[in-house]
């Protein structure tokens, strides 16, 4: 039997499993951090991020004609899911609007452009990668443990914001594009008891 070297597993001392969505406190930190040192990209990343609860995937292969029309930004964007070929509708809020309508001005970005683009040339667009690195730079930047959190804490958030106000999981759902409401409940990590109880009163 010959030898084989032993692999380190990637993960290898950290920290795995789903990541935390941020909390309503820490939103409103990170957008003053990011306001302040005058990050326009990062705050228009941070911010669509949030609102659109895309994957990685989708959020960062988003051009400029994507989310605008003759009037200027959409209030409302529909897309496909790459992962599942489902659509979703993601809403643009005034704040987000107003980034990114700062982030085209200031990188003179045209219809066909990504909306965040990579360093390594107009024509890509940053990777998911990047994007992890970038979103742990954001919390360690308000004290927090870069560990705990990922891409999916910016989808998440939201979302996780939203069922604790008002329990409606069917919206969640419907926000995240799933196509069954267990998989709401298995990547929201709500109780699956509570989550039926929920649900049986819910008028859909």
């Amino acid at each position: 039997m010959t030898n084989q070297k032993h692999r380190i597993p990637y993960n290898k001392g950290k920290l795995i499993g789903q990541k935390k969505p941020l909390k309503l406190a820490e939103i409103w930190e990170l957008r003053t951090t990011l306001r302040l040192s005058h990050k326009v990209r990062d705050l228009a990343l941070f911010n669509l991020g949030l609102d659109s609860k895309l994957r990685s995937c989708d959020l960062l292969s988003l051009r400029v004609n994507d989310i605008s029309g003759s009037g200027g930004i959409k209030n409302r964007v529909q897309m496909i899911q790459k992962k599942t070929n489902e659509p979703v509708i993601f809403e643009i809020t005034e704040p987000t609007k107003n980034s990114l309508n700062e982030l085209i001005k200031k990188q003179k970005l045209t219809l066909s452009d990504f909306i965040f683009r990579s360093r390594q040339g107009f024509q890509k667009h940053l990777s998911r990668r990047q994007y992890s690195r970038i979103i742990k730079d954001w919390v360690s930047s308000i004290g927090l443990n870069p560990d705990d959190f990922g891409t999916h804490s910016m989808r998440r958030t939201k979302v996780s914001l939203l069922y604790h106000k008002t329990g409606n999981l069917r919206a969640v759902q419907l926000l995240l594009g799933h196509k069954s409401l267990e998989s709401t409940v298995r990547y929201l990590g709500v109780e699956l008891d509570d989550a039926l109880d929920i649900s049986e009163h819910l008028e859909i």
